[in-house]
């Protein structure tokens, strides 16, 4: 066990394609496996052709960029979060649930405020 925890320590240039490999691999199982993802990606495209469609400022695409990134990052933790626990605890268990729908707020809490900048940036442009 502790020789296979070793591959996931290498160092120098070796060691950091490594991380980027996994963690490439991990964008994949996330877009492949996770249709919330996918929802969310399609979500983020739509707020970058409406930034492309109104000609937002700098700021203004700051704003989405990080929101979509955000949502993204809540849902990558989300779905290890599940993954991890499914794997230690495959029966229902009280305190597993509970982990879980914290995550899954989280990943709400992100959406939300991603929905209300989303809001507050294109609202005013579509009312005009």
């Amino acid at each position: 066990m502790l020789t296979d925890m070793n591959r996931f320590r290498r160092t120098g240039i070796r060691g950091a394609l490594a991380s980027f490999g996994h963690a490439f691999r991990g964008l994949f199982l996330l877009a492949a496996r996770q249709p919330h993802a996918r929802f969310h990606a399609m979500a983020g495209c739509a707020a970058i052709a409406c930034g492309f469609w109104f000609g937002v400022s700098r700021g203004e695409w700051m704003a989405i960029v990080l929101c979509i990134g955000l949502v993204f990052a809540a849902e990558a933790l989300n779905s290890a979060i599940e993954e991890l626990a499914d794997a230690l605890h495959p029966d229902e268990h009280p305190g597993i649930g509970r982990a879980k729908d914290l995550a899954a707020a989280g990943v709400l809490l992100a959406a939300f405020a991603a929905a209300a900048v989303g809001l507050l940036i294109f609202l005013p442009r579509l009312l005009r």
